[in-house]
């Protein structure tokens, strides 16, 4: 009898890192940022333009001006509101992928009463009436499927996903139907009376005072009070949530509607202030572009600042590319996904390590009888 054992190990495999000092991950994530940014470069040289000009021209675009700056921040605000609703969601590891219809559910709540109170109430009762309807509206939009996940344990990706295009056809019926301006035919609602727009400061309206402070009010929550204890234990273990007496089904519903109810102010600020109206496009992607941001933020609101805006100055920039070097839209998009993949990717090597191995096949021999 002859019998030959070998020992494979295979080529590459992961491991979970233990630790790695803060320097040492700021300069993977800094690394990342100039690789994504040479990668960005090539894409601008192989479409024909100067890469060194073609970026000048981002962050000219975006901050050179108070025109442009102004421009930025419209962008920013709901970018970082709405990373600022789904992360406690994410959190629990309830995967909202609805706040692209949160946001527009909002807006419509909050347009309702632009359209029909306007001449009733002065501008801050008004106001605060719009914001309240935005936050309810947006909450039981998110409380739906997280209802039915709670109940019937239903998967949530795919649910709230199937939400977004509910609600967005909704508000095309009312554009084009009860809500759509005099003459008709034209298939929008009517641009808001002066008392139902949010008043600007420093020469942009108001949201951007509302989301610095919801990113304190956010920190402060999951961080210090028995609710953002309670999303931790859930997002790590439901079974340990319920060992130690968690209402684990409400405290997904109360999560998912403070969620939906932040998406929901985010949809009042963009019809109150950014658009002064509503239309079936009125979150034009945020609440998908949001995800990432609060993914590569760690969920930390403090660093969803920072991303945020740095996603805003691109979105700026990627317009004034698009107008200055006639650079197709295309292109613009491919730089900022070059950007976000990177960014994404280095998270990756940062929680993990390759090891490769270099052990050779060992033949044994054996004698056999």
């Amino acid at each position: 009898m002859h019998n030959t054992s070998s020992h494979r190990t295979p080529l590459v495999r992961l491991a979970k890192r233990e630790h790695m000092n803060p320097g040492a991950q700021w300069a993977i994530r800094i690394a990342a940022i100039l690789l994504a940014l040479v990668v960005g470069g090539l894409v601008m040289l192989l479409s024909g333009n100067n890469p060194l000009e073609g970026y000048a021209t981002i962050l000219t675009g975006s901050l050179g001006k108070t025109s442009a700056i102004r421009q930025t921040v419209k962008n920013f605000i709901p970018l970082l509101g709405t990373a600022l609703a789904i992360a406690p969601c994410f959190k629990m590891r309830f995967w909202n992928i609805g706040a692209e219809g949160q946001i527009t559910a909002g807006a419509m709540c909050a347009t309702y009463f632009a359209l029909y109170w306007a001449d009733k109430l002065p501008q801050v009762p008004l106001l605060l009436l719009m914001f309240v309807a935005g936050a309810i509206g947006g909450g039981i939009w998110a409380l739906i499927p997280a209802f039915f996940k709670a109940r019937w344990g239903t998967n949530e990706t795919l649910f709230t996903l199937m939400m977004n295009y509910i609600i967005i056809g909704f508000v095309k019926y009312l554009q084009g139907g009860p809500w759509e301006k005099m003459p008709r035919g034209s298939q929008q609602i009517a641009q808001f009376e002066a008392n139902a727009c949010l008043p600007k400061v420093a020469g942009v309206y108001c949201g951007w005072i509302i989301v610095l402070v919801l990113v304190f009010v956010m920190f402060w929550y999951m961080k210090y009070t028995k609710q953002g204890y309670e999303i931790a234990v859930v997002g790590e273990s439901e079974n340990t949530a319920r060992y130690a007496g968690m209402n684990v089904p409400f405290i997904i519903m109360r999560t998912m509607f403070l969620s939906g109810a932040i998406s929901g102010i985010v949809g009042f600020m963009l019809v109150s202030g950014a658009n002064n109206t509503l239309y079936d496009g009125v979150a034009a992607g945020v609440g998908f572009t949001a995800i990432t941001v609060a993914w590569l933020a760690q969920l930390n609101p403090f660093a969803m600042v920072g991303i945020s805006a740095m996603l805003a100055v691109l979105q700026k920039g990627a317009d004034t590319l698009q107008t200055k070097m006639q650079v197709p839209a295309s292109i613009s998009d491919v730089i900022t996904g070059v950007l976000l993949f990177f960014m994404l990717g280095c998270e990756f090597f940062i929680n993990y390590r390759l090891i490769f191995s270099h052990s050779s096949r060992k033949n044994q021999k054996e004698v056999g009888e």
